[in-house]
């Protein structure tokens, strides 16, 4: 019989890669892996890809003045793009929703009314969810399964409560910070622009003061280095990790 001697370090080591192979082993009914981090589970904020592509999405939660403009210029452009929209914004203006769902644009949820989810319990938060995506589900036909919570706050029990229902929570990993007054378009550009490399999701708003205005320069600017598409066709669906840092990689098998 052999014997196998640790010292401290190494059986330090063992325990924290135990916890981890633990952690994703009894993720309740998942049918992807996923890590979690110290004890805090981690949702995805960019992917880790072999190719170019990298997803535009915009969250839809105050009026839909420049839906029109948005669309037109993602067209032109040949561009993938994902909106989420809160349940209330769906019902507001159902219309521009639609269009968006008809342009071949690809829709999340974004919370009702823009609550806070980490002060909800698992059964507030699917709810919620689930009040949403009726709206969204009412006026295009289309039940989304990805969700981005408001302000991107989340906990423990927010990603777990999503993740747990079969659903995908999305963060993201460039944020134009385009929605303060008086921010400069300039600005946007230049955070979106200069912050961007492959497999990042990045954050925009519509509703906002330049964004639409904007949007035709960031485009020409993304789109001769990198492929813009949806959400759903940048990230790994099952056999993946997410690190600390919460990027998205697919898992090996041999």
């Amino acid at each position: 019989m052999r014997f196998f001697v640790f010292n401290k370090k190494q059986l330090l080591f063992a325990l924290a890669a135990a916890a981890v192979i633990a952690a994703v082993c009894i993720t309740s009914g998942r049918s992807v892996m996923t890590f979690l981090v110290g004890s805090r589970e981690i949702p995805i904020y960019s992917v880790e890809r072999p190719d170019n592509k990298i997803a535009l999405t915009f969250d839809c939660a105050w009026n839909d003045d420049d839906i029109d403009e948005i669309i037109t210029v993602l067209k032109e452009k040949g561009c993938g793009a994902t909106f989420f929209v809160t349940g209330k914004w769906a019902e507001d203006y159902s219309g521009s929703l639609n269009k968006l769902y008809r342009a071949g644009f690809e829709l999340g949820t974004h919370s009702y009314n823009h609550d806070d989810y980490t002060k909800m319990s698992a059964d507030e938060i699917i709810a919620d969810i689930e009040k949403t995506e009726r709206a969204v589900t009412k006026a295009t036909g289309f039940t989304p399964r990805l969700m981005r919570a408001p302000s991107g706050a989340y906990n423990d029990n927010v990603v777990r409560t999503v993740e747990d229902s079969g659903r995908t929570y999305i963060q993201w990993s460039v944020d134009g910070i385009d929605y303060p007054e008086g921010t400069a378009a300039e600005d946007i550009y230049d955070r979106v622009v200069s912050q961007t490399k492959a497999g990042d999701i990045i954050l925009l708003h519509n509703g906002t003061e330049h964004t639409a205005e904007v949007l035709p320069q960031i485009l020409e600017a993304l789109t001769s280095e990198y492929e813009l598409v949806t959400v759903s066709e940048l990230i790994y669906t099952e056999n993946y990790t997410i690190d600390r840092a919460g990027r998205q990689s697919q898992r090996q098998i041999y």
